[in-house]
């Protein structure tokens, strides 16, 4: 029997890597008899936000990283490094007292040190975000040179584990020639029996309320496809949460569109909200592998997208199975949701198309990929 552990930030969040995770750990716990452990550092005793199976043992090391976010940049900083050595110590104790056959980090803090850790464990490292997520914000002064820093740096880290998973090939390319980098996408779940209706006049939005997300463009798209009487009768929903909220609320009201656009609290139950769409819009200024566009997709729903790292590139037939245009580019995704919107044949035919997603993407091609990994590295 083997056993496999996972270092995460924490689940009490309605996010895509808590939702990966959580199909993962189910699949292995349905279909196999090893043993899986969860070591978060921010839990604070939050209850995980999605189920998961009770033989999943769950462990909080209560390192709390972010009770650090908001104080100044080198309270950050000294936060950040104190907090960091109680990590490796605390995480260093449970391997040598578990002593499981693989870690898995999904690239929180303890990324840069597990490789440390000489426990007899095999090290894996599963990026969930793009090559240059650490540049997206732009940020300014020493945050933003750490930012710099870091992403120079990685390509020395990620050689140091002894599997590299990314989530597209896009991605892989980024990485260049790396011998043990390895290319395994999350897979497309079918969370509805029924698909979606394209004939249904709503368009759909799903993630946090933040910048990676990129829903203040999307705001301001809606707002330009909204000057079409003909596209009046349209809605816009988002599902999220996060510290934008109110930005994103006071920018909906600027424009004059809380007729047509609303924002949403997260659902435990999205695949509703899929199969009540005809389209989903993604924004994103980057993802790792967009979960939302592979489930919507596998329920009949296709895509409105701009060309972020990564993930359309790879998923996206442009004009078959969804809509891609370049990325930011607000005027052009205006554009395209209203091209999508008036094309009632366009929609049915992209909607038929995208359900196709579930072949190449299905939990069982996908959960093999991470199965036969576990036995040949063994």
């Amino acid at each position: 029997m083997m056993k496999i552990v996972y270092c995460v930030h924490s689940v009490y969040n309605p996010g895509g890597m808590e939702r990966v995770l959580l199909n993962k750990v189910t699949y292995l716990s349905q279909h196999t008899d090893w043993e899986i452990l969860i070591v978060t550092t921010d839990q604070k005793g939050r209850p995980a936000f999605y189920p998961f199976p009770d033989t999943v043992r769950m462990i909080d090391l209560d390192i709390n990283y972010s009770d650090d976010n908001n104080g100044p940049v080198w309270t950050k900083v000294l936060g950040y490094l104190k907090r960091k050595r109680a990590h490796k110590k605390r995480l260093t104790r449970l391997l040598y007292q578990e002593k499981p056959d693989f870690v898995v980090s999904l690239y929180p803090s303890e990324s840069s040190f597990i490789p440390d850790i000489k426990d007899g464990s095999k090290k894996i490292l599963e990026l969930h975000y793009c090559k240059f997520f650490r540049l997206q914000y732009g940020r300014q002064g020493i945050l933003g040179l750490i930012d710099k820093w870091r992403t120079r740096t990685d390509e020395r880290l990620v050689r140091r584990f002894d599997r590299f998973v990314v989530l597209t090939q896009e991605d892989r390319q980024y990485w260049g020639d790396l011998p043990n980098i390895q290319v395994i996408p999350n897979a497309a779940m079918r969370l509805k029996n029924v698909y979606a209706d394209p004939s249904v006049k709503r368009v759909l939005a799903v993630g946090r309320l933040d910048y990676q997300k990129g829903f203040d463009k999307l705001i301001q798209a809606w707002k330009l496809v909204k000057e079409d009487s003909e596209l009046s009768d349209w809605k816009l929903d988002i599902f999220g949460q996060g510290e934008w909220k109110d930005k994103l609320l006071n920018e909906i009201k600027e424009y004059g569109l809380e007729d047509s656009l609303e924002i949403h609290a997260p659902t435990t139950d999205i695949g509703q909200e899929y199969v009540s769409s005809s389209i989903l819009v993604m924004s994103s200024n980057y993802e790792g592998f967009p979960m939302v566009m592979i489930e919507a997709m596998a329920c009949g729903v296709p895509v409105v997208s701009f060309a972020f790292k990564c993930g359309p590139k790879d998923i996206i037939r442009h004009q078959e199975n969804g809509l891609i245009v370049p990325e930011g580019d607000i005027v052009a995704l205006a554009k395209a949701l209203s091209f999508m919107m008036k094309g009632n044949a366009l929609r049915a035919y992209c909607s038929q198309n995208a359900r196709e997603i579930i072949a190449e993407y299905s939990e069982e091609v996908i959960m093999k990929k991470w199965m036969d990994l576990f036995i040949q590295m063994k």
